[in-house]
């Protein structure tokens, strides 16, 4: 019995097909008007092109101790570049950053970080030392003519209130910003 309505239904369903086929190519008219699509957009000649290489930056900072972070607050920095190719300076001399992601809860301008590690954020830093927040433009840097190479520094701070409660709880961590380039 299951044979024999299986097979009537899949007639039945071709067979509404069919007839609402039919009735479409019955009933259809064209219909056009004129002008009733649209583009637009703006093309820009950006000063610098981002070198492939550096879209994509990984640091790791392979083991931390956490007893390191109790006594130090935070690690050593790791240098990453962002390289500029091509830079025409006709069409602009600085460039700033924005780098986008998660803020920590309590240190809102480093980065948040996910997995099983807690109490620890990452930051960012100029090779001179000053903080760079996230989710803010950077500082400008000047261009050079050709390629230009921003170097930065990524570290990993204990939080104020965990570093206090000793309560840096160890694990795999990870976290994920994007930038932005800003041109003048």
């Amino acid at each position: 019995m299951k044979k024999i309505s299986s097979c009537c239904f899949k007639r039945t369903r071709t067979g509404r097909l069919l007839t609402l086929f039919l009735l479409l190519l019955i009933n259809s008219r064209a219909y056009g008007v004129t002008d009733n699509l649209n583009f637009s957009g703006n093309l820009v000649a950006d000063p610098c092109v981002l070198d492939p290489e550096t879209e994509v930056i990984e640091l790791d900072f392979d083991t931390i101790i956490d007893k390191y972070l109790y006594i130090n607050q935070r690690t050593h920095s790791q240098p990453f570049t962002v390289r500029l190719l091509e830079c025409d300076l006709s069409l602009g001399t600085t460039v700033s950053l924005t780098f986008s992601g998660a803020a920590d809860s309590e240190l809102t301008d480093m980065l948040a970080v996910t997995g099983m590690a807690r109490g620890i954020a990452i930051g960012l830093e100029t090779t001179d030392g000053v903080i760079l927040p996230f989710n803010k433009a950077t500082p400008a840097f000047e261009l050079t003519a050709g390629t230009t190479e921003l170097v930065l520094k990524g570290y990993v701070q204990g939080r104020p209130t965990a570093i206090q409660n000793r309560s840096i709880i160890r694990g795999k961590f990870s976290a994920v910003a994007t930038f932005t380039l800003n041109y003048e």
